[in-house]
């Protein structure tokens, strides 16, 4: 009787994270230049649409625009370095992302649905570069 579950080597299971990790790099590279332009909005004007409620971890928006723009640039150069299938794009993409969720958590009083659909797709990203595991050459 053969098993059927996923396992860390299931070929089905594999091929899934393998293509969804190119799906991440690109969706990697995507958030990063709309983090990189969020961020300079955010710089540029930083006025809010709606003024919320005081919060404990309160930011100028203009600190919060440099926090995108910077995490937004790395997050780009670590989607090329996973489109080249570097190893170190792979560790970097994951520490990327959990920093990202945190980043995006602070920025829930400002943007509440961005950041819910950011840190999602940071989920994703995490669930997809740690699940696959390319075969060796």
């Amino acid at each position: 009787m053969t098993d059927t579950t996923a396992s860390p080597r299931n070929p089905v299971s594999q091929g899934v994270a393998a293509v969804t990790s190119i799906g991440v790099a690109v969706l990697l590279l995507t958030v990063g230049v709309l983090s990189i332009l969020a961020g300079g909005s955010a710089v540029a004007a930083d006025d809010l649409f709606v003024d919320g409620p005081d919060y404990l971890y309160e930011l100028d928006t203009t600190t919060w625009g440099w926090v995108h723009i910077v995490v937004g640039a790395l997050i780009v150069v670590a989607a090329i370095g996973l489109l080249a299938g570097a190893v170190w794009a792979r560790v970097t993409a994951v520490f990327l992302a959990a920093l990202s969720i945190i980043g995006n958590f602070l920025w829930l009083p400002y943007y509440p649905w961005w950041s819910i659909l950011v840190i999602a797709l940071d989920i994703v990203v995490i669930w997809a570069v740690t699940t696959w595991s390319p075969a060796p050459r």
